[in-house]
């Protein structure tokens, strides 16, 4: 009895030591998070955990992948997420990652974090931050690509600036955006590619995407040899490796293959039912859930390009404020400098009329004492005349004397006369310099009142208060989207479409001509075998949709034929 006792007790005791809950990890594309999970969680919980986190509402492309024996699985939405055959040790990773890819990414992904997740940009391009050598350690291009062109790594990070460049300002959606359509028209897009082979052992590669299921020789991963679009497709089954696909029609005979793993078969008839499911239901109208969000995606899209709209107006007002600032602090400088250049010339006028009034005064002095001696001389001649000797020689001497005298008087009364006017043009120059004093002095008053300084709210520098003065009123700017009238919205959002497919084509334009420029710089020896079949498809004008819908011409009859045959 004591026995059983402390039988019950040991088993009871290990039973509560039993967790209940383990850790798990999911990595995301641009991050990574944690949660507690309870141990009966099943795979559905923790995935509707991980949206509403990351605030998801188109769940139905994404899932929760992880790896076990090399082989890529997905989480199941009914089955206990301890339940399937992950690694034992915590944290249990998944990646959360696009299970299903759309057929047209601009219609079907409604979401901002829908797109972003498919796609994930950098922020807008600021020549402050993104300097020569800001892409150095970015991995923007795979190396085979880069590998493919005569380009160091310095003429793809000039092209890639000045790419970033030309279309600042561009939001992050609509890049993205840009971004899937491209990407969305590449042959390999979406495409899961499974190694099968039919009934007569061939080996093939089956392709599972948005559109079908295609037929692919396996060195030849972007042209399919035959399409089958779910819509031709009744039912999908498989039993151990051997696959079982019914058409639609009933009339025709059901065509098999086998694959390699049975984990294998597992995920190729989860994307199929997935792929399946998708595609019939882009083809009848929305439901009520997606018509609530592409509503509110349309409002929050208007909300968004109307505070756009107010940004770029606040920006553009602040600009044009800075530079009214910088102008006035320009008109303030070039006064102080004309100031400092007036006070300079009035300090020059005053030395000069100094110096001109010394110089008068000294003229005066000597042309007093020239007349002084011009008087002298002539006093002089008369006192020789009067006591002139009788004698011829004397007499000659003296008319000689008497010449020299008069022609000295003369010179002396000539130089009297010109130190005369010298000394009247000094005193004109005088008055004329104390007039440009004057003149000065004024000047330098009216700079002066007009430079009476002000400072203004800033702090950081004075302007004249004459001046024109600004005030930016943020409360004028303010936007309510609840009184926005819905005529006027509706404007607005067809307006803002137009201007996105012109810039959208503009956009292509300047794709093509960037991939001609740099086409030049190709070094065909080193294109690869995909290369070479890519580029062979876009001389002949073969895009994957009109590819594949060359195939689907033929009956489905003929084409189940033809891959029985391959």
């Amino acid at each position: 009895m004591a026995g059983a006792i402390a039988s019950r007790m040991s088993f009871s005791s290990l039973k509560r030591k039993q967790p209940k809950t383990f850790t798990v990890r999911i990595m995301t594309m641009d991050a990574e998070m944690e949660f507690s999970c309870e141990v009966k969680w099943k795979g559905k919980d923790l995935f509707d955990l991980v949206c509403r986190t990351l605030g998801l509402r188109e769940t139905w492309f994404f899932g929760l992948q992880y790896t076990i024996k090399d082989t890529v699985a997905w989480l199941k939405m009914d089955k206990k997420v301890l339940d399937h055959d992950v690694p034992t040790e915590e944290p249990v990773t998944f990646h959360f990652l696009a299970k299903f890819y759309p057929e047209n990414a601009e219609e079907e992904l409604v979401q901002e974090i829908t797109q972003h997740l498919f796609f994930l940009q950098y922020g807008d391009y600021d020549p402050t931050v993104h300097q020569r050598g800001f892409l150095a350690q970015e991995e923007l291009l795979p190396k085979r690509v880069i590998n493919l062109y005569q380009m160091t790594p310095e003429m793809w990070e000039e092209r890639i600036t000045a790419w970033y460049a030309e279309h600042r300002g561009r939001a992050r959606d609509e890049a993205e955006m840009e971004y899937l359509k491209i990407a969305q028209d590449l042959e390999m897009y979406g495409v899961n590619y499974f190694a099968i082979r039919n009934k007569k052992g061939t080996e093939l590669l089956l392709g599972v995407d948005a559109l079908g299921l295609h037929i692919y020789d396996p060195e030849n991963r972007l042209t399919p040899k035959i399409s089958f679009p779910w819509n031709e497709i009744r039912n999908i089954s498989y039993s151990d490796k051997e696959f079982t696909i019914k058409p639609l029609d009933k009339k025709i005979d059901v065509f098999k293959f086998n694959s390699s793993k049975l984990r294998v078969n597992k995920l190729i008839l989860q994307l199929c039912i997935g792929n399946h499911d998708l595609f019939m239901r882009r083809r009848k109208a929305d439901s009520l859930e997606v018509q609530q969000m592409k509503a509110q995606a349309r409002e929050e899209k208007a909300r968004k390009q109307m505070e756009r709209q107010r940004l770029a107006r606040e920006k553009q007002m602040r600009e044009e404020a800075e530079r009214t600032r910088d102008e006035l602090e320009r008109r303030l400088l070039q006064l102080k400098e004309e100031a400092t250049m007036a006070n300079e010339a009035l300090m020059r006028s005053e030395e000069t009329a100094d110096l001109l009034a010394e110089k008068a005064q000294i003229t005066e002095e000597e042309a007093k004492l020239l007349a002084q001696k011009a008087a002298e001389a002539e006093q002089e001649m008369q006192r020789i005349k009067a006591t002139a000797i009788r004698t011829e020689e004397e007499k000659r001497l003296m008319e000689q004397k008497v010449v020299e005298a008069e022609m000295l008087a003369l010179k002396m009364a000539e130089e009297s006369e010109r130190r005369a006017k010298e000394a009247d043009q000094l005193k004109q120059d005088l008055q004329e310099a104390r007039e440009s004093e004057r003149r000065a002095k004024q000047k330098l008053l009216e700079i002066t009142s007009k430079s009476s300084y002000t400072p203004m709210n800033s702090g950081m520098t004075a302007l004249p208060a004459d001046l024109p003065s600004f005030n930016l009123i943020s409360e004028s700017l303010s936007f309510d989207f609840k009184d926005t009238d819905m005529k006027r919205l509706s404007m607005e959002i067809e307006k803002e479409k137009v201007e996105y497919m012109e810039k959208s084509k503009h956009l292509q334009e300047q794709l093509n001509e960037l991939k001609t420029e740099i086409e030049a710089l190709k070094l065909k020896e080193r294109e690869t075998a995909l290369d070479i079949l890519h580029n062979e498809n876009a001389d002949r004008g073969n895009s994957k949709h009109n590819t594949i819908k060359k195939l689907t011409l033929q009956s489905t009859k003929s084409r189940v034929a033809f891959f029985e045959e391959l």
